[in-house]
């Protein structure tokens, strides 16, 4: 097929993929693509780099594949290759490209953040997704697109995690200069000029090379932006160091705890500085992310021991913070079932290695304990088979019940309300609560046993 038909064909699909997907992430993945090549039921496209490829793979080949199916009528499957692979054919390898005339220069990063391990979820649903998008495109084209990037969000979510990424990437791919400090590290470098100051000769060296530092680079990124604010006389040095690196070019990546506006000690012309660029918030990850991240945790971990998919989730639905607590929960199970000999991991392990730590709605967990007190006492039956694995009708009608009532009207989800039933998986809480629905619309004994109970529920509450 000629590359006529080619560009038609594709110039189609653009056009149609463009309706799914937002402005951004359309512009970044695939405004500069180009099909090359249909053959065997293969269809090859060319993108711009090995980041794209693995981005491509991941998030949206099925989305293309679909379209791409609805245009020509036929199951294509996709390959994604980059210039230099046509040109050479070879393969980069990211880990492997080196710049030996900064070999010796010090970035501070850590090499174990990427943007391969950087978890995010489908792009449709997770709005980190868009974030991650923007820190790539800025790795890509550092100084050229979105800068400043001001990174914001709680601790723990991954904003450190994002900006070691983008450094690393720019890194193993260029021959640019990167630096990655947090701000104390600036004001304390700054700060130890002046207390030499009284040796004017000194003086001035040290600010040469304080100069050196921070303005002889392609990119600087500073971690914890918002502890400028305690320390005044620093801002003018910043202002400075940000406006010269800024004038010629050069990327800068700032991260804070909170958005520009909140920072409230800080200069006006610096937090108007820092809104030139792209700012984007870093949100705490759903349930189905948090699972995902378990699962990389644990193999980054090299944990050589199983965590059930009961266990996994019970981590999930409790650690909803921050990428932090899901660690430390992975690692504190491993070290009690250590302690208790090797004992094999299990939610009763789990529960019990967690809950000193874990965060804890008492209100909720009272209103579930007691929901499943009355339950057990109107069908006879006891709390362990309530929460237990039997089937038989005369447990699991009650269960069925019981986890209704707790989704709505108590209005716990229902990875929660699994938890708090003996770690039953989300979607046998679903099945369970909408069959309790649909039931209840035509059995009027059904409707009365629910209504007493959510009674005795409200007066004993």
């Amino acid at each position: 097929m000629n590359s006529e038909n080619l560009n038609n064909i594709w110039n189609e699909f653009l056009n149609k993929i463009q309706e799914k997907l937002q402005p951004v992430s359309f512009d970044i993945w695939f405004k500069d693509t180009k099909l090359i090549e249909l053959n065997n039921n293969t269809a090859k496209v060319l993108v711009q780099s090995e980041i794209y490829k693995k981005e491509m793979m991941r998030n949206y080949n099925q989305l293309i594949e679909e379209i791409f199916t609805e245009i020509t009528g036929t199951n294509f499957k996709f390959e994604y290759v980059t210039e230099n692979e046509i040109t050479n054919n070879i393969s980069l390898d990211p880990d492997k490209v080196g710049v030996p005339s900064n070999a010796i220069f010090e970035t501070n990063l850590n090499e174990k953040y990427t943007f391969d391990n950087y978890i995010t979820g489908p792009s449709s649903t997770d709005k980190n997704t868009f974030s991650k998008a923007i820190a790539i495109s800025v790795a890509e084209n550092p100084g050229q697109m979105y800068n400043p990037l001001y990174i914001y969000g709680k601790s723990g979510l991954g904003k450190t995690h994002l900006m070691h990424a983008i450094g690393n990437y720019i890194v193993a791919n260029s021959n640019k200069k990167v630096l990655y400090v947090s701000s104390e590290t600036f004001v304390d470098d700054f700060m130890q000029i002046y207390r030499r100051k009284s040796d004017s000769n000194s003086f001035n060296d040290d600010i040469s090379l304080f100069k050196k530092k921070y303005r002889d680079l392609d990119v600087l990124i500073i971690d914890d932006i918002q502890y400028l604010e305690a320390v005044g006389g620093i801002q003018q040095e910043f202002f400075n160091t940000f406006n010269e690196l800024h004038d010629k070019n050069k990327q800068i990546v700032l991260a804070s705890d909170r958005s520009p506006d909140d920072l409230k000690k800080l200069e006006d012309r610096i937090k108007t500085r820092f809104k030139w660029g792209m700012l984007i918030n870093i949100y705490p990850p759903d349930f189905d992310v948090r699972l995902d991240i378990i699962d990389k945790k644990i193999e980054d971990f090299n944990l050589n021991v199983n965590y059930p998919k009961d266990v996994k989730e019970y981590i999930a639905n409790n650690c909803t913070s921050d990428v932090r607590s899901l660690e430390q929960a992975i690692k504190r199970i491993f070290a009690y079932a250590t302690m208790m000999g090797g004992a094999e991991i299990t939610y009763d392990l789990a529960k019990e290695a967690l809950k000193d730590i874990l965060p804890s709605n008492i209100i909720s967990k009272n209103k579930i304990e007691l929901l499943q007190n009355i339950v057990c006492n109107m069908y006879n039956i006891s709390i362990e088979d309530l929460k237990g694995k039997k089937r038989n009708a005369e447990i699991s009608y009650p269960r069925q019940i019981a986890m209704f009532i707790a989704r709505n009207y108590i209005n716990e989800s229902y990875p929660k309300i699994g938890s708090e039933f003996g770690g039953k998986d989300h979607t046998t809480v679903m099945h369970s609560v909408n069959k309790i629905e649909n039931e209840i619309k035509t059995n009027k004994d059904l409707e009365i046993q629910v209504e007493k109970i959510i009674n005795k529920l409200n007066v004993n509450n």
